[in-house]
């Protein structure tokens, strides 16, 4: 029972979070493009966030007329519903919600998220939505190769697959200043796995009006920004759990702000890249690198196991 309510909590306020992340992503784009953004609809705009989801939310539902209705329908909901799921599994002092296989479970979700977009797009029965779901999808799958084999390396050191164990593991030395090139690449693939800029090439508005959610309008266009905007934040805080001393470190409240601060930050700041330089980038630059340096950390793991059980 008590799990349960947890769960529900953390729902609330992760929704609750995402709804002030919107709002602090729209007044920092402003700032950088030189504009106050919203500032309006209560104090500073602080009241934006509900605005924009009455006035979704209460819209007319209008799906295509040729649309596969029911998978159109489920879509965004499911997108949700597995971006909500991941944050079943971070760790917990009071161990209400963490569980012995809480990394196979995020990695679970992680794999599934690519058929809600797939869905999405195929069943909009348009071109555009098309295109986008297939870009997502092959993005998607690039990345969470190398996401994986990032992965491995801390999982060594940890011996184990739950996230609480990361804290344990981080008291004398942050894995930060053990892996620093996976943990740049890991937060790169970051954007790329949330289709943030300068990968979102799933919502090509350039190419493809706004790629795999161009039929969606009210609340199936909000349910789908909540599900990006959740895994935003959920990515932000795996970061800090991996690399900057778990949930018992005194830095991971900051350090949770500045990572979400990032991918605003990098939003208003690069270009979208070209198609072909993301895959180059993800299956001739991440995946060997990811391959390659997992042997000296497999070698130094013998070494240690060896001299140990010498002195066994």
């Amino acid at each position: 029972m008590i799990q349960f309510i947890m769960l529900i909590l953390t729902v609330i306020l992760v929704l609750v979070g995402v709804a002030f992340f919107t709002l602090f992503e729209r007044k920092l784009l402003g700032y950088i493009q030189l504009r106050k953004g919203p500032n309006k609809v209560g104090f500073m705009g602080v009241l934006q966030p509900f605005a924009d989801a009455i006035k979704l939310f209460t819209k007319e539902h209008l799906p295509p007329t040729f649309s596969n209705y029911t998978p159109f329908l489920i879509a965004p909901s499911f997108s949700l519903a597995l971006s909500l799921s991941v944050w079943a599994s971070i760790p917990s002092n009071f161990n209400l919600m963490s569980f012995d296989m809480s990394v196979l479970f995020f990695l679970c979700c992680v794999g599934l998220g690519v058929y809600s977009l797939l869905a999405a797009g195929w069943s909009s029965n348009s071109k555009y939505s098309l295109f986008g779901a297939l870009r997502g999808v092959a993005q998607t799958i690039s990345y969470e190769v190398s996401l994986v084999l990032i992965l491995i390396g801390p999982l060594i050191v940890t011996l184990g697959y739950e996230w609480l164990g990361f804290s344990f593991y981080q008291e004398g030395i942050l894995f930060l200043f053990l892996f620093p090139i996976s943990a740049l690449v890991w937060l790169i693939s970051c954007l790329a796995e949330t289709n943030r800029t300068p990968f979102d090439f799933a919502e090509g508005e350039s190419e493809l009006v706004s790629g795999y959610n161009t039929e969606y309008s009210s609340g199936g266009f909000a349910l789908i920004m909540l599900a990006e905007y959740t895994s935003i934040l959920f990515m932000s805080f795996l970061f800090v759990v991996i690399f900057l001393g778990g949930v018992n470190s005194f830095l991971m409240i900051p350090m949770f702000i500045f990572l979400a601060f990032i991918f605003v930050w990098v939003r208003g700041t690069l270009p979208r890249f070209r198609y072909d330089k993301l895959m180059y980038l993800a299956w001739k630059c991440f995946l060997p690198f990811s391959l390659s340096y997992l042997l000296p950390i497999g070698a130094l793991i013998l070494i240690v196991l060896f001299f140990w059980f010498k002195e066994c």
